[in-house]
């Protein structure tokens, strides 16, 4: 590197020389430091400040919450029932251990035992392949007429599995994410029942005909719910991306798989266009086109927050997070919405956190470059610019009825969607993955409802699936 020339000894014209010679380098400086800066921004991005799944976060970061301590200690609270293993007074066996005849010391026989003490064993009993033969009989009358018996509607083949074997099958596969070969191997071992992984398949599609009708009836049911959270997140499909869809609400969740994210899906699946109330999601734009109400996500404002005040050491944001989680507090303690003094000073004191926000997060404004298109802020600034533009949406949880502060039900209904393709890779064709949308449709909307789905699915392969309740929202 050469060294610094001694500058009292330059004349001017070499310093003018010198500065003429360096002055293009400035602006490749700032530019090279607003690259580092934004790159050093992203490999500080992880799922606990940014909408980043936390499958991404490779070695995990210290576990932090935005929830702050009550005071009580972590547990069962007092008071809480519990689920501790008890005694119970109606048993299923009772084995005796009697004291000796005769006694040790003087030799009298004993007489007259009582129970000294109890324990009792809870476990479960060997489970094993009943098989039940259908015989139809017949008999021919004296005229010469042939009487013939006929087999239940559910008995169609001369060897089949029963409705609770494929309930199970389809129970360990779709809700517990079971692969296909694993779900064989568990019939083999547990219950005596060998099967091929084609018959785990097999029962997959049954029950996906089956209940496909349901599904289509909670995806109408849904449509007419005041309230109801959209999400979707990408899912491989024949080794392509694809979109899985949701829109739920407290009771319902409809789920639907198509290779497209926005508003192509939208209108395919023909959902989301008919939905006239107010629709909870995470401020994808394709959700703006939408004829609804909108209520914003906090939980992605608080994850973007945490970013910009812990990684850009702006403090504006934590003050933002600590007035919107204030808001939340306050609005559970109330439990209706406000329209008060209190929420017209929170909305003042966020306006003006915005401002201060806009101070060291300036908009960049476009020179005459001869570029088109919009101009690339920073995160900073977008989020600013978000939170001012959809301030209505954002603060819709304290001023409507039931409209909650997160879009958590439509972020849990898809979860499990990741967990699959940990767990047995990617879907291999558009109707595998239909399939799983359909069951698990089904299946979660039974467990919001508290119905068991294990019956339910034994109930569904005896042709008479129970219906969950549509409008229970």
């Amino acid at each position: 590197m050469k060294t610094l020339p001694n500058l009292s000894k330059l004349s001017h014209e070499q310093k003018d020389e010198l500065i003429i010679s360096l002055w293009p380098l400035l602006k490749q400086v700032e530019e090279l430091t607003a690259r580092v800066a934004e790159l050093e921004g992203r490999l500080a991005l992880n799922s606990k400040n940014s909408s980043k799944p936390p499958a991404s976060d490779g070695l995990k970061p210290k576990p932090k919450s935005l929830r702050k301590k009550d005071g009580r200690l972590s547990g069962g609270q007092k008071g809480h029932p519990g689920s501790t293993l008890r005694q119970i007074e109606q048993v299923d066996k009772v084995i005796t251990h009697d004291v000796p005849t005769y006694c040790d010391a003087c030799q009298s026989k004993l007489s007259g035992q009582v129970i000294a003490e109890k324990r009792q064993i809870f476990d479960l009993p060997k489970v094993a392949v009943e098989v039940t033969e259908h015989q139809v009989m017949q008999v021919r009358c004296t005229c010469g007429k042939v009487h013939r018996g006929t087999f239940p509607s559910h008995v169609t083949a001369t060897v089949q599995y029963g409705a609770v074997a494929q309930a199970a099958m389809v129970y360990l596969n779709q809700h517990h994410m079971v692969p296909v070969q694993r779900t064989a191997s568990f019939m083999a071992d547990l219950f005596g029942m060998p099967l091929s992984q084609a018959i785990v398949v097999k029962a997959c599609e049954q029950a996906k005909v089956l209940l496909t009708p349901i599904v289509a009836a909670i995806g109408q049911a849904v449509q007419t719910a005041a309230i109801a959270h959209a999400d979707e997140t990408g899912i491989r499909v024949n080794k392509a991306l694809h979109w899985l869809h949701t829109l739920t609400t407290e009771s319902l969740t409809w789920l639907a798989c198509h290779a497209k994210r926005g508003n192509e899906a939208f209108s395919a699946l023909g959902i989301l266009p008919i939905f006239k109330g107010t629709l909870i999601h995470d401020g994808f734009g394709s959700y703006r086109g939408l004829g609804c109400k909108h209520g914003l996500c906090n939980a992605h404002h608080l994850r973007e927050l945490t970013y910009v005040h812990e990684e850009l050491q702006q403090s504006w944001a934590a003050d933002m997070i600590a007035l919107l989680t204030q808001a939340n507090t306050l609005i559970r303690q109330v439990g209706k919405p406000i329209h008060d003094q209190r929420l017209d000073h929170m909305r003042y004191v966020y306006d003006e956190l915005l401002l201060e926000g806009d101070k060291v997060n300036p908009r960049v404004v476009r020179t005459g470059t001869g570029k088109r298109g919009r101009v690339k802020q920073s995160k900073a600034a977008n989020l600013i610019q978000r939170l001012r533009l959809y301030a209505d949406d954002v603060w819709r949880f304290m001023t409507d009825p039931g409209v909650p502060f997160t879009n958590n039900l439509a972020e849990q209904a898809i979860r499990m969607t990741k967990i699959k393709q940990k767990i047995s890779g990617c879907f291999r064709t558009q109707e595998g993955a239909d399939i799983f949308c359909v069951i698990r449709s089904y299946l979660q909307t039974m467990t919001k409802q508290g119905i068991s789905i294990f019956d339910a699915l034994i109930q569904t392969f005896q042709g008479n699936p129970t219906q969950p309740a549509f409008y229970k929202t």
